[in-house]
């Protein structure tokens, strides 16, 4: 806050810019109202670096207004939004409301700073204030949640995914259109809280269509939502006369992994194995989890040996996996040397129904671990000719 005690020394602040500063407030906190619901959902179901939207009103208020203002707008805000908005939902320390503001106003004041490098207010010039806010608050926050829990810490949980990136872009983008509506015609500006109520409300949409369709431990379409997309698959491969393969993965004496370590290793253990499955497999592949230690793959038009090849990846990859984990006490451990029995089935060769065709599948895993585990089987077949190595 230092900057804004220096600028309240030696920059005036002017009729204008307490008009700019008492509109953009108000404008914010009415938009805070109306979208009040929608934020606190938002933010329960957030699991990485949660967009408020405030940007929309920083940014404008970083070009604007000088330093000691948007500090102050910054506080107003951020304390609003902590009593109105985030109540019920997380735990509202005041040391992360006071993080939140002082990068809040560090990253409006960078780009009012930008503004230096141009004579006029322009389109280029917003467009440069908008990319520098939001170069300062990424790395910013991100250093921020890095430095709060470095051990756990990984690119996205602290700089966000796309989704996440392009929501803020977007809010900066409005922000941006804000800048210019303020300078020439101020009152057309409280235009912008029913498009940021539509945003926000999309936003949430998305991501309680992700929670319903997606297993929240391992990231993996859950059971239903596989059933469904593999029951589309089963009716266009009969249209074109097409083929797919199947794989059912089961890991093997997974219960011990729970009682020697505990639950938590347990479910890093499905991370990591739900990883190796993701990646060995085709972005437009049907990759969910069954439960339990259960994985299941639907491969498009492939036939049973390129399946059977994909399967013994998987296999192999599994096999591995050096997994660091903590035991319920909190102790480190490494789990290792897991492995994993595959059955193998295809379409229309072992069933016509997904029901018939996972079936197969299912029967080839239990001779898998009759044959042996850590092994993968195709339908049909037997085990010494497609016993692992």
């Amino acid at each position: 806050m230092v900057w804004a005690v220096v600028s309240a020394l030696t920059v005036p602040v002017t009729a204008a810019h307490v008009g700019i500063f008492a509109l953009i407030t108000t404008l914010a906190i009415t938009q805070t109202e109306v979208s009040r619901r929608l934020e606190r959902q938002r933010r329960s179901l957030a699991k990485g670096p949660h967009v408020n939207m405030i940007s929309v009103w920083l940014l404008p208020a970083g070009v604007l207004l000088p330093a000691q203002l948007i500090a102050v707008l910054s506080v107003t805000l951020y304390v609003y939004l902590a009593f109105r908005s985030w109540s019920g939902t997380r735990p509202g320390e005041a040391h992360r409301v006071a993080a939140n503001i002082t990068t809040a106003t560090l990253s409006a004041c960078a780009a009012g700073l930008t503004l230096l490098a141009f004579p006029s207010l322009t389109v280029l010039s917003v467009c440069a204030a908008a990319l520098v806010h939001f170069t300062v608050n990424t790395a910013l926050t991100g250093l921020g949640l890095y430095l709060a829990n470095p051990e756990e810490a990984t690119v996205e949980s602290c700089l966000g995914n796309m989704d996440d990136n392009l929501l803020e872009l977007a809010t900066l983008c409005v922000g941006g259109l804000l800048v210019m509506v303020l300078s020439q015609e101020p009152l057309l500006s409280v235009l912008v809280i029913l498009p940021l109520y539509v945003l926000q409300r999309s936003v949430l949409i998305k991501r309680l269509e992700e929670l319903a369709t997606t297993d929240q431990k391992t990231q993996l379409l859950n059971a239903t939502t596989w059933q469904d997309g593999a029951m589309r698959e089963v009716s266009r491969a009969e249209r074109e006369n097409g083929s797919f393969g199947a794989l059912m993965i089961d890991l093997d004496h997974f219960k011990s992994i729970n009682d020697t370590f505990g639950h938590l290793a347990g479910d890093d253990v499905l991370k990591a194995v739900a990883a190796v499955v993701k990646q060995e497999t085709r972005a437009h592949d049907l990759v969910g989890r069954f439960g339990g230690e259960e994985f299941v793959a639907l491969l498009p038009s492939t036939s049973k040996a390129d399946a059977i090849v994909t399967a013994e990846r998987i296999r192999q990859r599994i096999s591995e996996l050096v997994i660091p984990t903590h035991t319920n006490e909190g102790a480190a451990v490494e789990i290792s040397q897991r492995t994993a029995s595959i059955g193998v089935a295809s379409f229309p060769a072992d069933g016509t129904s997904v029901d018939e065709v996972m079936a197969s599948a299912d029967a080839a895993v239990y001779a898998a671990k009759h044959g042996g585990r850590n092994r993968v089987i195709g339908a049909e077949s037997s085990v010494p000719e497609l016993a692992a190595a």
